[in-house]
C-alpha cells in the first residue's frame, strides 16, 4: 500500500536565504535595455521563480529583500522579452514585500512603483499606470528632492502615461523638466538625456509640432548610437521616433530607411515575434502606405497582427514612441 503523499516542506529561513543569495550574486543587476545579460537571465529565470515560490508574506528581512530584488529584476526580464503578464505579478509582489518591509514612502517603494508602472504601460494600460507613476515620483521628490536624476526618470515615465491617455500638454513640462535635470547632471551626451529627447519628440508630434520634434529626435539618435553602437534596441527606438516625425514632416522616402532599419534590430536583438518588432511592422507599414506600396503595407501590417494575435500579452497597436 502507497504510503500517503505528504507536502513538501518549505525550505528553512537560513536555507532559503542562502539560495536566494546566491542566486542574487549570480543575477545581472542591469537588465533593461542591456541585452548582453538576457542569456544570463534566460538560464536562471526557472531557478528564480522556485525559489522565490517557496517564499511568504511573512520573511524576515534579509530574505524579503533578497526576494524581492530578484521577483523585481525577473519581472524586468520578463518586460524585455514581451511577456509583460507574466511580469506583473513578480512586480506586484516585490511591490508588496518592499511597502511591508521598508514602509510607504522609501525610494525602493519608489522603485518599485516605478517598474510596475512600466510593464502596465507596455500593457496598453496607461490608466492603470498613472497613480503608481505619480506616487513613484512623489516618493522620489520628497527624499531626493526636485533635481535629483532618480526625479528625472519618474519624471519622463509619467510624462509617457499622460502622453499615452492623450494628455501631450500635461506630459510636455514634465519631461522638458526631466531633461533639463538630466543635462544638468550628465552632461548633453548622457544616454538618459537621449530618452528625454526621444519622449519630449513624441509629445511635440502629438502637438502637431512634428518640426519641432525633428531636432530633438536627431539629437536622440545621435546620442543613442554614440553611447550603444549602431544596433541596440535603444537605437532602434530612437530610429522609429525620427522616422515617425519626418512622416508627419511629409518625408515618407526619408523616414523609410530609418524604419527599415529599427526593424532589422528589434528582429536581431529581440527576435521575430516579440511586440516590439509588430510595431516596427506597423510603423513601417505607414510609411510605405504613404509611398503608394499598399501591397507591402498590407502585408507588413498582416505580420504584425499574427505576431500579436499570437501573444499572450501585447502592447496596444500602434507606434514606438519614448
Amino acid at each position: 500500500m502507497t504510503p500517503p503523499q505528504t507536502p513538501a516542506a518549505s525550505p528553512a529561513p537560513a536555507a532559503l536565504l542562502g539560495v536566494l543569495s546566491l542566486l542574487r550574486a549570480d543575477a545581472p543587476w542591469g537588465v533593461y535595455g542591456r541585452p548582453e545579460d538576457w542569456p544570463r537571465w534566460a538560464v536562471l529565470l526557472p531557478h528564480v521563480l522556485a525559489a522565490t515560490s517557496h517564499t511568504g508574506d511573512g520573511l524576515d528581512e534579509g530574505p524579503a529583500l533578497e526576494c524581492s530584488w530578484l521577483l523585481d529584476r525577473a519581472g524586468t526580464y520578463l518586460q524585455t522579452q514581451g511577456r509583460y503578464r507574466e511580469a506583473v505579478p513578480l512586480m506586484q509582489r516585490a511591490l508588496a514585500i518592499d511597502e511591508r518591509v521598508h514602509g510607504p514612502d522609501h525610494p525602493e517603494v519608489a522603485t518599485s512603483l516605478n517598474n510596475l508602472a512600466l510593464v502596465l504601460q507596455e500593457l496598453g494600460d496607461p490608466a492603470g499606470a498613472r497613480p503608481l507613476a505619480e506616487q513613484a515620483l512623489a516618493i522620489t521628490e520628497g527624499v531626493y528632492g526636485p533635481d535629483h536624476p532618480e526625479v528625472a526618470i519618474r519624471l519622463g515615465n509619467l510624462a509617457v502615461v499622460l502622453r499615452d491617455l492623450g494628455d501631450p500638454a500635461g506630459a510636455r513640462p514634465l519631461v522638458e523638466r526631466a531633461l533639463a535635470i538630466a543635462e544638468r547632471v550628465h552632461g548633453p551626451d548622457h544616454h538618459t538625456v537621449a530618452v528625454s529627447l526621444s519622449v519630449l519628440a513624441t509629445v511635440l508630434r502629438r502637438l502637431g509640432d512634428p518640426a519641432g520634434a525633428r531636432p530633438l529626435a536627431e539629437r536622440a539618435l545621435a546620442i543613442g548610437e554614440r553611447v550603444h553602437g549602431p544596433d541596440h534596441p535603444d537605437v532602434a527606438v530612437r530610429l522609429s521616433v525620427l522616422a515617425m516625425v519626418l512622416r508627419d514632416l511629409g518625408d515618407p522616402a526619408g523616414a523609410r530607411p530609418l524604419a527599415e532599419r529599427a526593424l532589422a534590430i528589434d528582429e536581431r536583438a529581440l527576435g521575430p515575434d516579440h511586440p516590439d518588432v509588430a510595431i516596427d511592422l506597423s510603423n513601417l507599414a505607414l510609411v510605405l502606405q504613404d509611398l503608394g506600396e499598399g501591397e507591402g503595407a498590407a502585408e507588413l501590417r498582416t505580420r504584425a497582427a499574427s505576431i500579436r494575435a499570437a501573444q499572450t500579452a501585447t502592447p496596444q497597436p500602434g507606434e514606438a514612441e519614448g
